[in-house]
């Protein structure tokens, strides 16, 4: 499958781009996964947005990463493929282009994310460990993970 990846700042999203990555989180993370939820949490002007788009144009793909915390670790986040474009490997390509800009804008690969319980494995592979138990957010098991330089 071909897809166009673009990393964007905030200011530099189309009108076209912040519609269709709202529509996307809101299908998946509320819509299918039934999580009423504040999606937009004001959070988005401040992060970097990756956005990979189908042949057709349609946002297939996406993931904010959020400026570093007090701890100095920027946030990976709100990592989706859309349900028609999962099994194809995306994920993996969405999070491989999430950690190459954590590393260009930031110097290091090292940052942290709260995962969904079950996909624990999945950012495994990726060198994220658990930092804790599971906890409950917005009724979705969730931990915490962290990805040290490697």
């Amino acid at each position: 499958m071909n897809v166009d990846w673009k990393t964007r700042p905030f200011d530099a999203l189309t009108l076209h781009d912040l519609h269709d990555l709202l529509r996307l989180r809101v299908d998946v993370f509320v819509v299918e996964q039934q999580c009423a939820y504040a999606e937009i949490d004001g959070h988005d002007p401040q992060a970097l947005h990756i956005l990979g788009r189908s042949d057709q144009g349609t946002l297939i793909a996406y993931a904010r990463i959020l400026p570093p915390d007090e701890h100095g670790l920027p946030h990976i986040g709100r990592v989706i493929v859309s349900a028609q474009h999962r099994g194809h490997g995306l994920a993996q390509t969405l999070m491989t282009i999430a950690l190459e800009a954590v590393h260009r804008g930031y110097g290091s690969r090292r940052s942290a994310l709260a995962a969904q319980a079950h996909l624990e494995k999945f950012y495994g592979r990726f060198g994220f460990v658990r930092q804790g138990p599971d906890y409950p957010w917005d009724g979705i098991p969730h931990v915490d993970m962290l990805r040290e330089e490697t």
